[in-house]
């Protein structure tokens, strides 16, 4: 697999092998010794799948206590991927990370413990899959605005997103929760 680097301590843009031919393809989406043998040390604890149709905006989502690192990846469609930094000892606190995902380019994101996170459907309807390493505690779930102008992301957007109730009353960055420590 090809492992990069980004900017942010921690997260990693993998592609795994592939291996196609005219009957389709296959690959590993995880495997443990290989993984952490590129720093993903994580013991995943549930996988979690979704499904959205095109114009569709979840996020940007985090848990201030029992935080969770996650790895990520399109199984169906295409999607605009975010990423904020709110670990706030890190060199890029308050950050955005953004990236498209697709079934096609099989690339996947692993998310470090201390983001939020969120993605855009770009396509008709997009699968995504994505595994974590602790539970979905829903009274700890908080909300970044995903259109907080603070964060500097250019969405790939024409026209009002849909949205939840929980992730259009998201707070800014200037008065959200973020990870001391991590």
């Amino acid at each position: 697999m090809d492992v990069q680097q980004t900017d942010f301590p921690g997260l990693l843009v993998i592609t795994p092998r592939v291996f196609a031919d005219e009957r389709g393809f296959f690959k590993e989406t995880y495997q443990q010794e290989r993984y952490q043998k590129v720093g993903v040390n994580e013991t995943f604890v549930q996988d979690n799948s979704s499904r959205s149709s095109a114009g569709i905006l979840r996020g940007l989502h985090f848990q201030i206590k029992r935080p969770q690192a996650k790895l990520v990846f399109v199984v169906q469609g295409e999607i605009f991927d975010v990423c904020v930094d709110l670990r706030k000892n890190s060199p890029t606190f308050g950050k955005s990370f953004s990236i498209t995902l697709t079934a096609e380019n099989h690339q996947q994101l692993f998310v470090p413990a201390g983001f939020a996170h969120g993605f855009y459907v770009l396509s008709p309807h997009a699968d995504f899959m994505y595994k974590c390493s602790d539970y979905y505690f829903p009274e700890n779930e908080k909300t970044l605005l995903w259109n907080d102008p603070a964060l500097e992301i250019d969405w790939p957007i024409n026209s009002e997103p849909i949205l939840s109730e929980k992730d259009r009353n998201g707070l800014p960055l200037n008065e959200c929760e973020y990870f001391e420590t991590l």
